[in-house]
């Protein structure tokens, strides 16, 4: 049976693990060969908290990639909880947005341990891909938007984004760029 220690140390761990990801896709963005020693001291955490968690620096950035990329995935199912339908594309574009700028700032690290001879390969973005699926299919049925949108249409539609340099302030342009894609997307009566 678990001792009420263990739950609290289960807990300890997730949030140092979540730390250690927090400071690390801030650190990485900003250069990609940020020692792990300063990110472990950071985070507040120590040496063996830090490696126990990221035996390497491949296994701490497809692990950010992951984890930005699943998180963007799930927003869309709670978005579609809490709001219309329309409102919740639109407010996931938001959120993935901050995604590809955080990915953006972080292709110079992805580059270098995916880029490698026998190196691991870039995650797939099938959780958002399938997040983009579930929020387009919501606002067909809402009619909301053109009926047989695909998220392969989606996201070419949204390349754009993919060109914004992450350290400028790209935000005015992202939201434009979305505005201008819910506009197109919206059904002729769903127009305003």
């Amino acid at each position: 049976m678990p001792q009420q220690g263990d739950s609290c140390r289960r807990s300890d761990a997730q949030r140092n693990r979540e730390r250690i990801l927090e400071v690390a896709l801030a650190e990485l963005s900003r250069c990609a060969d940020a020692p792990l020693s300063g990110i472990a001291k950071k985070a507040g955490v120590g040496q063996g908290t830090f490696y126990r968690n990221f035996p390497n620096r491949e296994s701490l950035v497809l692990e950010i990639y992951r984890h930005e990329m699943q998180q963007v995935a799930d927003s869309a199912r709670h978005l579609l909880d809490t709001r219309a339908p329309e409102e919740a594309l639109r407010a996931w574009m938001d959120r993935l947005s901050e995604f590809a700028m955080a990915k953006a700032g972080l292709a110079d690290a992805i580059r270098q341990v995916t880029g490698a001879p026998g190196g691991p390969a870039k995650p797939s973005p099938t959780p958002v891909t399938h997040a983009a699926e579930l929020l387009l299919r919501a606002n067909e049925e809402a009619g909301t938007i053109r009926p047989g949108v695909t998220s392969d249409d989606f996201f070419l539609a949204i390349a754009g984004l993919w060109q914004l340099d992450p350290h400028d302030d790209w935000r005015p342009r992202a939201t434009r760029l979305f505005d201008l894609l819910m506009d197109g997307l919206r059904t002729r009566a769903g127009r305003r």
